[in-house]
């Protein structure tokens, strides 16, 4: 599941179900560090930068979407295996 919603975001970042964009970013090995209100904070073993993602009516963010995106590319990281 997490390879076809890659490539869906990776096609239109917007309108992405919280939810799925969650279980992505635990698949490329983020880890929900803490939650401070709306905001989901990750942490990855390898990167130092922090991930924010807030769910806003069951929808995150496109742009933290994007942000997601961009650290799966900067520090090409890969999908553990399902």
């Amino acid at each position: 599941m997490p390879r076809k919603f890659l490539a869906k975001l990776l096609a239109s970042p917007a309108n992405a179900r919280f939810a799925d964009v969650r279980q992505l970013a635990e698949a490329f090995g983020f880890q929900l560090s803490r939650v401070a209100g709306s905001h989901h904070i990750f942490v990855h073993p390898d990167i130092a930068e922090l991930l924010n993602l807030q769910e806003v009516r069951g929808q995150a963010k496109p742009y933290q979407v994007r942000q997601l995106l961009r650290l799966v590319e900067r520090y090409n990281l890969t999908l553990e295996e399902e």
